[in-house]
């Protein structure tokens, strides 16, 4: 198998060496099947290692430009020889420079308060009145409308800024793959002194 393919992979995948040769073989030389065949497994294991318990991690705080604006994140693993690698340190530190760019307002759609969730409802369903499309295809669009609104404001939902083809939670998922640790986006909080444009340098 080509080396050079081998390490190809391994930099588009994050998977070890020995799997990304595998999964050429299996493939036969092709990239991108391979590449694809390495994500499902590595949500399959991610998946598999969801319930176990998370009690080491890191708080990291990352200030931004002039220091007018900051994130605080914690993330959690299962052990304290993960939380120091640097490995984990440098996707808790993604996921707080993300955080400060992306200015998401909650971790999961299912932190929106009932009248927050109840009022977006109720200004998506406002588009449609005197509408004459029929009501499954109002309620298919009324869904998609909410899917982009928990997108924009939801972390996990979020495409991660560096990486738009994937969203938090996917990025969560295939950095446990690799690590091989359940881990956890638990909390974070964002302060900003400024209304805008204190992220365009990023």
């Amino acid at each position: 198998m080509d080396t050079k393919l081998v390490m190809e992979l391994r930099a588009m995948t994050g998977a070890g060496i020995v799997d990304c040769k595998n999964a050429l073989v299996e493939a036969d030389g092709d990239l991108q099947k391979a590449s694809e065949e390495l994500r499902k497994k590595g949500l399959a294991k991610a998946a598999k290692k969801g319930t176990r318990a998370t009690k080491e991690g890191l708080v990291h705080a990352y200030i931004h430009g002039s220091g007018k604006l900051g994130v605080m994140v914690e993330v959690q693993c299962e052990t304290d020889f993960v939380a120091r690698t640097e490995q984990f340190q440098k996707f808790v530190h993604d996921i707080a420079m993300h955080i400060a760019a992306a200015n998401p307002l909650y971790l999961t759609a299912d932190e929106i308060p009932g009248e927050v969730l109840s009022k977006e409802k109720e200004i998506v369903m406002a588009e449609f009145e005197g509408s004459s499309k029929p009501q499954e295809v109002i309620e298919k669009i009324a869904e998609g409308k909410m899917s982009k609104y928990f997108e924009e404001v939801c972390l996990l939902n979020q495409r991660f800024v560096k990486d738009e083809d994937v969203t938090i939670e996917a990025l969560l998922n295939q950095k446990i793959a690799v690590i091989g640790e359940n881990m956890k986006i638990v909390r974070f909080v964002r302060f900003n002194l400024e209304a805008a444009g204190c992220c365009d340098d990023e």
